[in-house]
């Protein structure tokens, strides 16, 4: 097996799915250009980094005819290692045995492509695999965040029926695991926009109904309702006298619902 030793390439990418990365920052174009030569060259890789930035999909690139296995399953991978030519492992670091799992592709010449945690090292990765790919997280990288939005966006269009007219007013990326929490808070932000009242106390309602039995349910949940009517009102008027003034409250009620909700707002 040819053996090209790249310490550490920062490298960035992000994949919608197998074919597809997107580009829109140099270091994830410079991510392709690696990918695409290791698609085409018999060397192992380590994938590193942070959840939801495109380890498994950029793997899936490299590879797309391997079997993928997750690491944590012990007895699975060793099956899958023993029956393959080239593989997919997941989740390296989660491997009750990585010895074992490193040793027995070794022994069976297996071509592999494998991902981690940002953070994972063990001394006898350098043995089996060639080259490491780090990949950077999304924070680091706004450009893509930009590119990212705009095709969640049109798949909500496309799952929710709904306008492909996305709101950015109060929008700051949930970038706190990367892609995956970027598609939830944009699925969930495109859903909101045309939602009806109607439909929002539906979904309270499915929300509460395992929820409730205590004889304090009234207290307990009353804060699903105050805390975003504060928020909104604090965001809207930009005073409390103002806001006091609106909801028909006087300042110190008012006051004493924000100090009782201000783990929320």
């Amino acid at each position: 097996m040819f053996k090209m030793k790249i310490a550490v390439v920062q490298v960035v990418a992000l994949v919608v799915d197998a074919t597809n990365f997107i580009t829109a920052s140099e270091s994830s174009t410079q991510a392709f250009k690696t990918a695409t030569l290791l698609k085409t060259i018999n060397v192992n890789s380590l994938i590193l980094g942070e959840v939801g930035v495109g380890k498994k999909s950029l793997a899936k690139y490299i590879l797309p005819d391997a079997k993928m296995v997750d690491a944590s399953d012990f007895e699975a991978t060793l099956s899958v290692l023993e029956n393959v030519t080239e593989v997919i492992i997941i989740n390296l670091d989660t491997s009750p045995n990585i010895k074992r799992v490193l040793e027995t592709i070794k022994m069976n010449s297996l071509r592999v492509v494998a991902t981690a945690s940002s953070d994972f090292f063990n001394e006898n990765v350098d043995e089996i695999f060639s080259v490491k790919l780090d990949i950077l997280p999304l924070r680091d990288r706004m450009e893509d965040v930009d590119e990212l939005v705009k095709q969640f966006v049109e798949e909500a269009s496309s799952i929710f029926s709904c306008s492909n007219k996305f709101s950015f007013e109060n929008f700051i990326p949930n970038l706190s695991q990367n892609s995956n929490s970027l598609r939830r808070q944009v699925m969930i932000h495109s859903l909101l926009q045309d939602i009806k009242d109607v439909e929002l106390m539906e979904i309270m309602q499915n929300y509460l109904v395992d929820k409730l039995g205590s004889q304090s349910d009234y207290r307990n949940f009353l804060y699903l309702y105050e805390a975003p009517l504060i928020k909104a009102g604090l965001h809207k008027y930009k005073s409390q006298l103002q806001l006091a003034e609106k909801l028909g409250l006087n300042r110190n009620t008012l006051r004493k619902k924000i100090s009782e909700n201000k783990q929320y707002l």
